[in-house]
């Protein structure tokens, strides 16, 4: 029987040496803040980048992170937080986590400016990153670029065109990059969650109304949180580097698929 280890899980029980550095973007709430937490108990050292420094600055506080503000719609922030990090050690892992879903109309109703963001933080955003912290991952000797998608790659719903579209366009992304970086000790993983309940998704997307947030996972008794998330992601990153664990599919036990969720 093959077991599945503390470290595997993100555990404190065996830590990964301290010098494994991994920058997580969008830490400062949800699946960011929670893997965080999850990979500096395992012993990383963690860079939690977000735009919101306040936030962050409490999570440092909590975790012993370095909090540093990252916009990934901005090159220039972009540009200035990849010297500042790779000036200070090498980096061994990139979560690329900042993204969401904004919106849930209908193509035929479909406002310009939420794709446009969707497409600006979510793959866009993925690709200055990676891009840009490419030579440090490769010059480590070993790296690790991780795509957080969602199942909403995998099947398109009513109203999710937008936000299928661009957590498809990031699996894309992260299957080419696969086969391009291979040869460089590079692996790409991608993490795909289902329904998940955290603070800010749902009432983002639905512009702040919490009645229609809350009707998401109305009857659903156990939602994925964030932690789960932020667990798959540490199992993901500690596994043995020769092993790419390429796609890790999660979902709440409630939903048997994208279009199929049990509610009590």
């Amino acid at each position: 029987m093959t077991h599945i280890t503390p470290a595997l899980l993100g555990a404190p029980a065996d830590p990964a040496p301290s010098a494994l550095r991994a920058v997580v973007t969008g830490a400062s709430s949800g699946i960011g803040a929670a893997t965080v937490r999850v990979l500096r108990r395992s012993g990383w050292e963690v860079i939690a980048a977000a735009r919101r420094l306040d936030r962050l600055t409490a999570l440092a506080e909590e975790t012993g992170a370095t909090p540093l503000a990252l916009d990934v719609t901005d090159q220039a922030s972009v540009d200035a937080f990849t010297a500042e990090v790779t000036a200070s050690g090498p980096i061994h892992a990139l979560v690329n986590n900042a993204g969401g879903a904004f919106g849930a109309d209908r193509v035929a109703g479909a406002v310009t400016e939420d794709w446009e963001w969707m497409y600006d933080v979510n793959v866009l955003g993925s690709m200055r990153m990676t891009r840009a912290l490419l030579p440090a991952l490769r010059e480590a000797g070993q790296g690790s670029v991780l795509f957080l998608t969602s199942t909403a790659a995998m099947a398109a719903y009513e109203g999710g065109a937008g936000y299928c579209g661009v957590k498809a366009a990031q699996q894309s992304m992260a299957r080419a990059l696969r086969l391009e970086e291979a040869e460089n000790n590079i692996r790409v993983i991608e993490v795909s969650p289902g329904m998940v309940h955290t603070e800010e998704f749902s009432l983002n997307r639905l512009g702040g109304d919490q009645r229609a947030a809350d009707k998401v996972y109305e009857g659903v008794a156990h939602p994925l949180t964030a932690d789960d998330v932020a667990g798959a992601v540490a199992f993901t990153l500690n596994a043995p580097h020769h092993m790419n664990i390429d796609q890790l599919v999660l979902r709440p036990l409630a939903q048997a698929a994208n279009h199929k969720v049990l509610r009590g």
